[in-house]
Formats: structure tokens, C-alpha cells, sequence
């Protein structure tokens, strides 16, 4: 199993859903860096359950440091993050360990790991590991916004409810990253939540669209082919649990247009290059342009519902169906935002330091 992502900048995510702790292992920063517990604290409440809307799982997700951080900066080290679980009711799976839920990857992990797997909430496999994620991704995120990169996102799109577009992506930004609940537009957060107690009421649950946009970042990063830009980035976002789909730009709209209309045309403007549209989201080649980077991922309905549903018992080989309990999502989208940030700000840095150096985020 390798659970590492980056080059120059890595992180390495440990724990299980129902273990005693969670974390990562952040390798690849400078000495120097501040660390802000309270802005990775803030990061960690936009991914923590909102209310009636999400699961009655709350944890309380205190951070501790285990190396790489001395005196309030990092030290150059490898930084070791560990957050404890404290609110886990594993008996709710123990009768549940040999059945597939449908779309979990209860099925996909016995078939890797055997018996020799956690079955407990998803085990490995679960969303309760991206605070971790969260957490290394806030001190990259407070580095970059200290070089003028910003980094945030908005629900696009829930279950047929729909927000509008970026207009001042820097300042939309600014907003987007102090609301729990991001949308540009704040009267179609109503909607939404609205869409979301439908499902909940229904036993049933939704996605959505998730936009999101890099503010700032220099023209000339990232590299042509398998390193590109948009590779590193997809690469980070797939890993997200319940992404399933991600776009740049106009992405499957380039598919509706001619040549005419997708091309971004350059001129200058205040001594910058800069494209009037923004069609192919900042990038070109696979390097950034200096325009922003706009992507957006598809968020697929939380797998668990409270419907039966037909599936296996993969230890028997029987057909059987399953009811399933316990505390979950009705919707993830509102909480996923905040990983999908963090997961950019990780691929982002990486480039970074591959294009610029080691201590470029000093």
C-alpha cells in the first residue's frame, strides 16, 4: 500500500477510521514556516459536520506535532501530524465487516487485503482521514498566501441548485474561505441545505459540483506531459474520497465549441500578459499562464443511504441485501470543498519547489 503524494513537497497520510488516531507526515518544507493553529484550526471547522445537514460524528480534531515544529515554525524536518478519534461506535459494523455496502470500498479492499483489513467506518478508506489531509494542507495554504497565492472554492452545483460564477476571483476567495457553507450567492445556500434535507428526510443522499480556483500563481509552472499541471492537480483530487470527476477551464464545454471561441486570446495589460477569457483555466501546456486556475470536481452522493439495497456477502459468496446504520452524510459536498482546497494547495506547492527551489515557501 503507498499512501504518499508529491515529489518535492510530500505528504503521507496513516490511520483508520475507527483507530486510536489519524494523520500525515508533511516532508519537503522549508525551516522557518509559521505555523497558525488557529488558521489551521479554522480549516478544520470548514470540514467538520454543519449541523442537521451532516453526520452526528463529531470530533473534536486537535492537532498535535509530533516533529518537524519547534517553537511555533517548522523546523526543516519531516513534520509529523497526529489527530485523535474519539467519537467512533465501531459495533455499528461488526456484523457489517463481510457485506459490500454498495459504492463503498468494502468489496475492493477485502479484495486486496483479505481478512487482514479494518472494516470498522470504512477503515483506511474513509473521508475521516482527509482532516489530516486538512490540516497539512492549512500550513502549505498560510505559506502561499504569504507569496500572494490564494486558494479557495465554492459549491458550483447541488443536486440541481446552482451558484454563480466567479467575478473577482481574489476577493471571491477571501469570502469563500470564512463561510462553512460556500456559495458566491448567498440566497442559493437556502436551496441547497433545502436539497440536502430532502435526501436526509428520504434516507437518501446528494452531490454535487465543486469550482475551485488559484489565485496568483506565476506564469511558468508546472511540466510538459506527466508532470503537467493539470496531471499533478487531478492526480491530488482523485485522491479525495467520492471525487469522480474533474475538469479544467471550459473542460467537456470545449466539446459545444469551435476553435473561435475556446482559444483564450493574450494581449498586454499593465505590463502583464494576460489572455480576456480564461477558457483553458489558466493553463497552457500543462504550465500556468499567470491567469487564474480554475477547476472543478464532480462529488458523487454519499454511498451510505437508509434504503435497503441489494449486495453480497463476499466471505459466504451469497446474495443478500443491506439496511444500513449508523452516522452519516447526507451530503459530503459542503465538507469535501475544504479537502479539495487542500489537496490544490499540496500539488500546487510541489511545482512550486520543483520550478523555484526548496525554500521558495520560506
Amino acid at each position: 500500500m503507498k499512501n504518499t503524494f508529491g515529489n518535492n513537497i510530500s505528504v503521507t497520510v496513516f490511520g483508520e477510521s475507527h483507530g486510536p488516531a489519524i494523520g500525515c507526515v508533511l516532508d519537503g518544507l522549508p525551516a522557518g514556516i509559521e505555523i497558525d493553529m488557529d488558521y489551521i484550526d479554522h480549516f478544520l471547522t470548514l470540514r467538520r459536520p454543519a449541523g442537521k445537514i451532516s453526520t452526528a460524528r463529531v470530533e473534536k480534531d486537535p492537532v498535535i506535532f509530533l516533529s518537524g515544529v519547534y517553537g511555533g515554525k517548522t523546523t526543516g524536518t519531516a513534520i509529523t501530524i497526529v489527530i485523535e478519534n474519539g467519537d467512533t461506535h465501531s459495533a455499528d459494523y461488526e456484523d457489517m465487516k463481510n457485506i459490500a455496502r454498495p459504492g463503498h470500498a468494502d468489496y475492493t479492499a477485502y479484495a486486496k487485503y483479505g481478512e487482514s483489513r479494518d472494516a470498522r467506518g470504512g477503515g483506511h478508506f474513509s473521508g475521516r482521514i482527509t482532516a489530516a489531509v486538512v490540516a497539512a494542507g492549512a500550513i502549505i495554504r498560510y505559506a502561499l498566501e504569504k507569496k500572494g497565492i490564494k486558494i479557495g472554492s465554492h459549491i458550483k452545483e447541488l443536486h440541481g441548485a446552482y451558484d454563480r460564477e466567479f467575478d473577482d476571483i481574489s476577493s471571491d476567495i477571501d469570502a469563500l474561505n470564512g463561510k462553512v457553507f460556500a456559495v458566491l450567492d448567498d440566497s442559493k445556500e437556502e436551496k441547497m441545505v433545502r436539497e440536502i434535507e430532502k435526501a436526509k428526510a428520504d434516507g437518501d443522499s446528494v452531490g454535487g459540483i465543486i469550482e475551485g480556483a488559484i489565485a496568483g500563481l506565476p506564469a511558468g509552472v508546472g511540466e510538459p506531459w506527466f508532470d503537467s499541471l493539470e496531471s499533478m492537480m487531478a492526480h491530488a483530487l482523485f485522491a479525495v474520497p467520492a471525487v469522480k470527476g474533474v475538469e479544467f477551464g471550459a473542460g467537456f464545454a470545449f466539446a459545444d465549441m469551435y476553435g473561435s471561441e475556446a482559444n483564450d486570446a493574450f494581449r498586454i495589460e499593465d505590463g502583464k500578459v494576460v489572455t480576456e477569457t480564461n477558457n483553458n483555466g489558466g493553463i497552457n501546456g500543462g504550465i500556468s499562464n499567470g491567469m487564474p486556475v480554475v477547476f472543478r470536481c464532480a462529488v458523487k452522493p454519499t454511498p451510505t443511504i437508509f434504503k435497503e439495497q441489494n449486495t453480497v456477502d463476499f466471505e459466504k459468496m451469497e446474495n443478500t441485501t443491506i439496511s444500513p446504520r449508523g452516522r452519516h452524510d447526507p451530503s459530503i459536498v459542503h465538507r469535501a470543498r475544504v479537502v479539495i482546497d487542500s489537496v490544490a494547495a499540496i500539488a500546487v506547492a510541489d511545482l512550486l519547489a520543483q520550478r523555484y527551489g526548496y525554500e521558495y515557501l520560506r
